[in-house]
C-alpha cells in the first residue's frame, strides 16, 4: 500500500497521493502567493497564512520557500525602475523577518543582495552615506580618518590596457652581385612599427568601495584611487572601466560580475564630493 504524501495515510496500491490532498496543497499554494504578492499595498497576518498552510500540507520548509519564492518575484516588479523606496523597503523587509528569514540566511541569496544594492544607491542619491554593509572580517587596508566603507566585491579581476608594438613591412635585405661568386648584401630592415593595445590581467582580489577612495588589494596589486584623480568612468556589463588623471595612466578595468550596479556606485559617490 502506498501512502500519501501530503496527509501520510494510506494511498491504495502503488500510489503515492490522494487526488483531493493534492488539489488541497495545490490550492494552498496558490492562495500564500497571492497573499504575499498582495503585501506591498495590504498588510499580511501571519497567522493567517500559518493556518492556511496547515491546512493545505504545507510544512515549515515548504512554507518559507513558497513565500521567497513570491518574494522574488514582488521584488522583481519593484526593481523595475531600480530604486526601491522607503515604503517598499519596510513592507519587503517585514515580509522576510516576519516569517523568520534572519540576515545570515538571506545574505547568501542573489535576490536579497539586489535588493541591498538598490537601498545602497538610494542612499547616495538622497545625499546620505550608505552603511549597510556588515563586514565580518577585517580589509587589508589602511583606511583614512572618517572614511566609510560603502561596498566591497570579492574575486575580481583587475585589467590593465597594455599597448604592444610588433613590426611589418619587413625585409630580410637583397644580395647584389659584384663580381662573380661576390656578393654585396645590403641590411635588411624590420618594416614600420604597429601599436595594438591589449588588455593584460593584472591580478585579482578585493575592490573596496568607501565614500572618499576605491582599493583594491591582491595578490600582487594593492592600492588607493582617490575619487578626484579619476577623470572618467566606462560601463561595461560586468565591470567598470577608470582612467586617471595622470599622463601616463594606463586605463584600468575591473572586472566585479555587475557592471551596472558597480558603474553608479562608483559614478554616483564621485559626483558627491
Amino acid at each position: 500500500m502506498g501512502i500519501c504524501r501530503f496527509c501520510g495515510k494510506s494511498a491504495g496500491f502503488l500510489r503515492k497521493e490522494h487526488k483531493e490532498c493534492k488539489e488541497k496543497h495545490n490550492q494552498g499554494v496558490f492562495l500564500i502567493r497571492a497573499m504575499i504578492s498582495s503585501s506591498l499595498k495590504e498588510d499580511v497576518e501571519k497567522e493567517d497564512i500559518l493556518r492556511i498552510a496547515s491546512d493545505s500540507f504545507i510544512d515549515e520548509t515548504e512554507l518559507k520557500d513558497i513565500i521567497f519564492d513570491a518574494w522574488e518575484e514582488i521584488l522583481d516588479n519593484v526593481l523595475s525602475d531600480n530604486i526601491v523606496t522607503e515604503d517598499e523597503e519596510n513592507r519587503l523587509k517585514d515580509i522576510l523577518f516576519k516569517f523568520g528569514f534572519s540576515v545570515e540566511e538571506l545574505s547568501s541569496k542573489p535576490s536579497y543582495l539586489k535588493l541591498i544594492k538598490s537601498l545602497v544607491l538610494r542612499d547616495i542619491l538622497e545625499g546620505k552615506i550608505p552603511s549597510r554593509l556588515k563586514i565580518d572580517s577585517p580589509l587589508p587596508f589602511n583606511f583614512l580618518k572618517g572614511e566609510t566603507i560603502v561596498w566591497v566585491f570579492s574575486n575580481v579581476k583587475y585589467y590593465q590596457t597594455r599597448i604592444y608594438r610588433h613590426y611589418t613591412g619587413g625585409s630580410h635585405g637583397v644580395s647584389v652581385r659584384i663580381m662573380k661568386g661576390v656578393y654585396y648584401r645590403v641590411g635588411g630592415f624590420r618594416g614600420y612599427p604597429v601599436e595594438e593595445a591589449k588588455l593584460t590581467l593584472i591580478d585579482q582580489g578585493i575592490l573596496c568601495v568607501t565614500d572618499k577612495n576605491i582599493y583594491f588589494g591582491g595578490k600582487v596589486k594593492t592600492f588607493r584611487i582617490p575619487y578626484n584623480k579619476i577623470v572618467s568612468f566606462t560601463p561595461y556589463s560586468d565591470g567598470i572601466g577608470i582612467q586617471r588623471d595622470s599622463a601616463n595612466a594606463k586605463p584600468e578595468i575591473f572586472l566585479t560580475d555587475d557592471g551596472w550596479f558597480t558603474y553608479n556606485l562608483l559614478v554616483n559617490l564621485a559626483n558627491k564630493l
